[in-house]
């Protein structure tokens, strides 16, 4: 990619996700980094400045939105601070690609998918799972029926997070900018997933509770029980709490046909009918011969920057009107909605129908 053509991206927060979109936009196709936006700079925005070879501006995000060419900003704050941003770039006419989860209530999601459309710039969220070569060829099987009617899918992620990385930030495991936890943070890719394979949930019940780690206010494990609109039963369980860490799954699975995503790779894709093509899927993206691959199943850190790539240049191709947007924000919102409903019935001790019609209550589960 040259360096001097593409459209000009910025990058907004230097949390370790930033590296992951800067590599992203370095080695993408339409897109060039030209900057990053830092509140405080220090040592981090030193590094960032000199490993990626680009300005960043501190303290002034008025200056750093005038940068010259500039016209896709990429979030990448806490969770619950991406409205203002955001809000502030639809204004000054840029558009905006926010990193998951888009924000932590709906009103705030509402907000932002509000200021993107009045002012007539595109709102994208990343859901980078979502481009997947297995993620595709399930999808894919989906929209042909291969499966006929879903009975049972499933999201489990078995994830361990040690107490020092939620120490290592102030931000981390609070309510205010994390906006929850094993679910909101971790588990919200394989839920989004979930919900763009099964269809929208109907009604879950739920539990959750900070079982294993200390001084955060929010789950390390959570349960829920689905009916999906469809008539399909299935689960959601996430945690950080369950050493080693293991690769997180989505399972769907229908009367015709069933197909599992762990940790990336198809576990099994196997229908009534084989078709041409399967046995060549289930090689191209099934499991690596040596096991590896857990993701970020122990390591945050410890996952690839060509899922961002891949959404980055979609982000440019709809703009550019050479494809339909992967994710926008009325679609990045969904998994937000269904996770703050997990937390309703952990909550309540009741089910929840589903949509929801306002945030809920949000704090210490009882």
């Amino acid at each position: 990619m040259s360096l001097t053509s593409g459209r000009g991206f910025g990058i907004v927060g230097l949390g370790s996700i930033a590296d992951f979109h800067a590599k992203a936009i370095q080695a993408m196709e339409g897109g060039r980094l030209l900057c990053a936006f830092s509140r405080n700079g220090g040592e981090r925005a030193e590094k960032f400045a000199t490993e990626f070879g680009v300005e960043v501006i501190v303290g002034d995000y008025d200056t750093f939105l005038k940068t010259p060419g500039l016209e896709i900003v990429t979030i990448a704050t806490p969770s619950g601070s991406h409205l203002e941003p955001a809000v502030a770039a639809a204004k000054a006419k840029k558009h905006v690609v926010s990193e998951k989860p888009m924000e932590i209530t709906l009103e705030r999601c509402d907000a932002m998918v509000a200021a993107c459309k009045k002012n007539k710039v595109q709102l994208g969220g990343v859901f980078q799972s979502r481009s997947n070569g297995g993620a595709q060829a399930i999808r894919t099987a989906l929209d042909q029926k291969r499966f006929g009617k879903l009975t049972v899918c499933n999201a489990l992620i078995p994830w361990h997070r040690t107490q020092q990385y939620y120490d290592s930030g102030g931000w981390r495991g609070t309510w205010k900018l994390d906006g929850g936890g094993a679910l909101m943070n971790q588990s919200i890719h394989q839920i989004d997933l979930l919900q763009w394979f099964a269809g929208p949930i109907k009604e879950l019940s739920a539990y959750a509770g900070c079982i294993a780690h200390k001084r955060i206010e929010v789950e390390d494990s959570a349960v829920a029980a689905l009916r999906f609109k469809n008539g399909a039963l299935g689960a959601i369980v996430g945690s950080t709490a369950m050493f080693p860490g293991q690769p997180a799954e989505v399972q769907i699975s229908g009367e015709k046909g069933s197909a599992w995503l762990k940790g990336g790779h198809l576990s099994l894709f196997q229908f009534e009918t084989e078709e041409s093509g399967d046995a060549q899927a289930r090689i191209d993206f099934g499991p690596p011969k040596d096991d590896a691959g857990k993701g970020g199943a122990s390591d945050p850190r410890a996952i690839s920057f060509v899922g961002h790539q891949r959404q980055f240049e979609n982000f440019v191709a709809s703009l550019n009107g050479g494809s339909k947007l992967m994710v926008d924000g009325t679609e990045a919102r969904i998994a937000v909605e269904i996770i703050l409903a997990i937390y309703k019935s952990a909550n309540t001790k009741k089910a929840v129908t589903l949509p929801l019609k306002k945030t809920p209550k949000l704090g210490k589960f009882k």
